[in-house]
């Protein structure tokens, strides 16, 4: 007899799902990653048949890292990956120190921080650069309990693999089967699904003989039949019947059944099992049953109050009897069904109040977050509604909401609904509680809860602080739904209680002032912001002055005076700098810093300034920001002609996290680019996803759409209604300047002088006294196309090349050129080189619908030109890489990982691996290594 004491398992009868995982594996060690699910019914040797692979990888050289969802845990994000990923609070890896602070608690974070959102990308990030270090194996056991962020992220990794040397696998039950684990299957492809069935007669009896010992006779036959070919309730009975020594084997080598006691189900087996145990190792075991399927040894001491001496007596029992096994440093059970078996032998008021223990036991010793919030929520799930938050709970609920609101809102919104309903409603306590649960619920996405309850608690909280938080909370709500003006009188009315101080009085005024501006009310935003920082005088409120000035930055930059905007930057970030709770504020006014540079054609110091942004997004949480500054740096690219940086930018973020102008924005950049090299198609389909984000938004105007739309009518050969497009929006003093260049080409190609003459004189006002290159070139620009001065555009086309605006200076070259043709003198030679300038900038760009336009348009004049240097004719291939991609491509053959070729590029590394899947795309191969094996082909065939 066999009995499998040590934690292994016994592999029988999955020879081809082990080939093929094998298989698998040595497809990613050559650097071609997939993702493989795995689903079966509980104990059917799921796991058993991929710890059996893992044995295959770890001799092929692989790294593996193995993490599992479980029950308790589904409410609190990512624990299976940062399981899988060994993410403690100490650690040496930048990136896990990142993540672990993050959600630690310890990251500088400001209220509103996605710390979740935050620590998935991170992790996204981490998994791709141990890539770089090696190939690996990550497995995700018992999917079907992780979390939704969990699956989202394995997701996310899924539909990247194949340029990674990863082989990404779930395991999983059939039930339950959410909606988001449904839609791994579509993710991943029939032909990379493991269905494990029962096992066939044979293989059940061969299973049988090699934990009996010897070949089985006809009544354990007749019992092994009873198991329906499960493997774990085979390896039960027969661990269950050498206990009770019910089994011989003869000489002949037959194994049978001497007894007749025998377990008639799984869970009975396991009862048997574990009836071995003595009780205090019992009572261990219930401990570590609260702490989930695998637990640390260290928080197991927390929990019991014993030292790690007075423990090992009983674990050691427990792995003796097969009931624990080791899971690298920490310890496991050895299947779920074993944990559950002694987590449900106790009655759920003991479960409570044990699980209440171990959470205050955690919480003394101060460790992290999640862990204590997991032992916390069995008290407000339970059905028995009396069962009470403890006074400690509600105090440490106080103190760690804003971290947990950020990794796991919606076991915040679970802690802190309870803790509400059980605080004394007179007391001051009750308030902030309320304060933080309608941020918790405005997190989750429930805002009109969120607004319910701020709304509720003002009428009773007197706490000037917190009155403030909840008016923040209840603006932030009327703003998603579109009802901001409905703030102004709620916050007008609180101005006027009495006994308020100075700093709770400008705060109010702020947020009054932010919600004239979200109203695009700029003059009066204007003057109550300004009325905001009076009211302090010599008081010392950073949020209040850092909000104040922000709110006047924005009014700068909506009225053009982006010269006046810099220094208001300046002077808030001064004030905000080093604030955790102003982190928000500092990207913010980062981000529109960077926008402002770019207005002010310095480029690069706007490139900084989003990178600066980016990072610190990064590093704080701020998935809101994060979007945004992504957003802002997919226009400044598109600006600087680098359109296919631009076009990678768009496709980091998935739409559905973004805010609807953000989205707006981010297809109206790609549309114009797919516009301008005649990929119409690609183009329409940006619009078409862009256009319910957009009713949302309602009147606001968002550039890149709005220039996306009139393309899409000169596309269709309309040029009047092209410009109807743009002057339905050029009204009020925020318009854009890029749309006046637009406005009047198209004004003058359609013989509307009169628009023409209008948007002339307004350029002409907004140059007067500027020193921006683009501004006065697009004076020039106006006045030339309205006089057809050749000469006023050919300067025009020099101050667009010292802003940096190849795209516009190619426009002001092509009038050029049709100024200098149609002026019916004998010399072509000025027109003509005009031309032959804009043919090449818009080749550059890769613009080929203006190059085709444009010599289209100059053959009636007799000017021609032979074909320019091939400029990506090839979809597939080398020659089909774009500059962008070729020097990515070049830097992958040199080896560095993502965030090395980011810092070399200054592109963010999710764009970087967006390039890099474009080149496997084009190239038509999978991995990184098959990259630089073209690499080496293409350099042999061109010599």
């Amino acid at each position: 007899m066999r009995p499998l004491t040590d934690g292994s398992e016994l592999l029988v009868g999955r020879d081809d799902e082990l080939s093929r995982l094998a298989a698998w594996i040595r497809e990613a060690v050559q650097g071609r990653g997939r993702a493989v699910l795995v689903d079966g019914e509980p104990g059917i040797g799921k796991s058993a048949l991929v710890r059996a692979s893992v044995a295959v990888a770890e001799e092929a050289g692989c790294q593996v890292f193995w993490g599992a969802g479980d029950e308790l845990g589904q409410a609190l994000p990512l624990l299976p990956l940062l399981d899988a990923l060994r993410i403690a609070p100490v650690t040496r890896d930048p990136r896990r120190d990142a993540i672990a602070e993050l959600l630690g608690g310890e990251a500088v974070a400001g209220k509103g921080a996605d710390l979740a959102a935050a620590a998935a990308e991170q992790l996204i990030a981490l998994v791709d650069e141990l890539c770089q270090a090696g190939p690996a194996v990550l497995v995700v056991d018992e999917l079907q309990w992780a979390d939704r962020t969990t699956v989202a992220v394995w997701a996310r990794i899924a539909r990247s693999v194949r340029r990674l040397p990863l082989l990404l696998v779930g395991v999983l039950r059939p039930v339950p089967r959410r909606d988001d684990l449904r839609s791994l299957f579509r993710v991943v492809p029939p032909a990379e699904r493991l269905r494990l069935g029962r096992l066939a007669e044979p293989a059940a009896l061969e299973l049988v003989a090699e934990l009996a010992g010897g070949r089985p006779g006809t009544r354990l036959e007749e019992l092994a039949a009873g198991a329906a070919g499960n493997p774990l309730y085979l390896t039960e009975l027969l661990d269950a019947l050498s206990r009770s020594s019910c089994v011989e084997v003869d000489p002949a080598g037959v194994a049978e059944l001497t007894g007749t006691a025998t377990p008639d189900s799984l869970p009975e087996a396991i009862a048997d099992r574990l009836g071995f145990l003595s009780e205090a190792a019992r009572t261990v075991l219930r401990a570590a049953a609260l702490l989930g399927d695998g637990f640390s040894v260290a928080d197991l001491v927390t929990v019991t109050n014993s030292s790690l001496a007075d423990l090992m007596p009983a674990l050691d029992e427990a792995r003796a009897a097969g009931v624990l096994v080791a899971a690298g440093d920490d310890l496991a059970f050895r299947h779920t069904l074993i944990r559950r078996a002694l987590y449900d032998e106790m009655p759920t008021a003991v479960r409570i109040a044990w699980h209440q223990s171990a959470a205050w036991a955690l919480a003394e010793a101060r460790a992290p977050v999640e862990r204590v919030a997991r032992q916390l929520l069995p008290m407000v799930s339970t059905t028995d509604s009396r069962v009470p938050v403890p006074a400690w709970a509600v105090k440490w609920l106080l103190d760690v909401a804003t971290p947990l609101i950020g990794q796991a809102p919606v076991a915040a919104v679970a802690l802190l609904r309870r803790a509400v309903r059980d605080a004394p409603l007179d007391d001051a306590v009750t308030g902030a509680l309320a304060c933080r649960l309608a941020d918790a619920y405005y997190r989750v996405g429930n805002v009109a809860q969120a607004e319910r309850i701020a709304c509720r608690a003002l009428d009773r909280v007197r706490d000037p602080d917190v009155v403030v938080d909840l008016h923040t909370t209840v603006v932030q709500c009327h703003g998603m739904t579109g009802r901001s003006a409905e703030s102004l009188a709620t916050l007008n009315e609180a101005l006027e209680q009495p006994g308020l101080e100075a700093r709770h009085r400008a705060r109010l005024l702020v947020l009054i002032a932010r919600t004239h501006r979200d109203l695009g009310e700029v003059d009066t935003a204007g003057r109550v912001a300004t009325a905001a920082l009076a009211e302090l005088g010599a008081v010392e409120d950073r949020w209040a002055t850092g909000w104040a000035l922000h709110v006047l930055s924005l009014v700068a930059m909506m009225r053009g005076d982006w010269t006046g905007a810099l220094p208001l930057f300046e002077r808030a970030m001064v004030i905000v700098r080093g604030d955790p709770a102003l982190i928000d504020l500092t990207l913010l006014l980062r981000i529109n810093q960077s926008v402002t540079f770019g207005a002010l054609d310095r480029y690069t110091d706007a490139l900084a300034a989003a990178g600066r942004a980016r990072e610190l997004a990064d590093r704080t949480g701020s998935a809101v920001r994060l979007n945004q500054v992504q957003s802002a740096l997919g226009q400044l690219l598109l600006g600087a002609g680098r359109w296919d940086d631009a076009l990678a930018e768009v496709d980091v973020v998935p739409d559905e996290r973004k805010d609807p102008s953000v989205v707006c924005c981010d297809h109206g950049v790609a549309a114009i680019i797919h516009f301008h090299r005649g990929e119409t198609a690609a183009a329409l389909k940006h619009l078409e996803i862009a256009e319910p984000y957009s009713e949302r938004i309602g009147d606001r105007v968002v550039e890149p759409l709005v220039r996306a739309r009139c393309l899409a009518f000169e596309h269709a050969g309309v040029p009047e209604q092209a410009l109807s497009v743009l002057t339905d929006v050029l009204t009020g003093e925020d318009a854009g300047e890029d749309l006046l260049g637009d406005a009047a080409r198209l004004a003058t190609a359609i013989g509307d002088r009169g628009t023409a003459a209008e948007i002339e004189a307004r350029a002409r006002a907004i140059a007067d006294g500027s020193t921006v290159p683009h501004r006065l070139a697009l004076a020039l620009y106006c006045r030339g196309l309205l006089e057809q001065d050749p000469t006023a555009l050919l300067r025009a086309a020099d101050g667009y090349r010292d802003a940096g605006r190849p795209l516009s200076r190619a426009k002001a070259l092509e009038a050029a050129a049709f100024a200098f043709a149609s002026a019916e003198a004998e010399d072509r030679g000025p027109a003509r080189a005009a031309f032959t300038h804009a043919v090449d900038l818009y080749a550059e760009l890769d613009a080929q619908w203006d190059v085709a336009r444009l010599r289209a348009q100059f053959r009636v004049f007799g000017i021609r030109r032979g074909p320019t240097a091939k400029h990506r004719q090839a979809t597939h291939g080398w020659d089909s890489l774009t500059p962008t991609e070729g020097k990515i491509a070049a830097l992958v053959v040199e080896g560095l990982s993502n965030p090395q070729i980011g810092g070399r590029l200054y592109l963010s590394p999710r764009t970087v691996g967006t390039h890099v899947s474009h080149i496997l795309t084009k190239l038509g191969v999978n991995s990184r290594i098959d990259i630089a094996r073209e690499a080496g082909r293409n350099q042999t065939a061109s010599g």
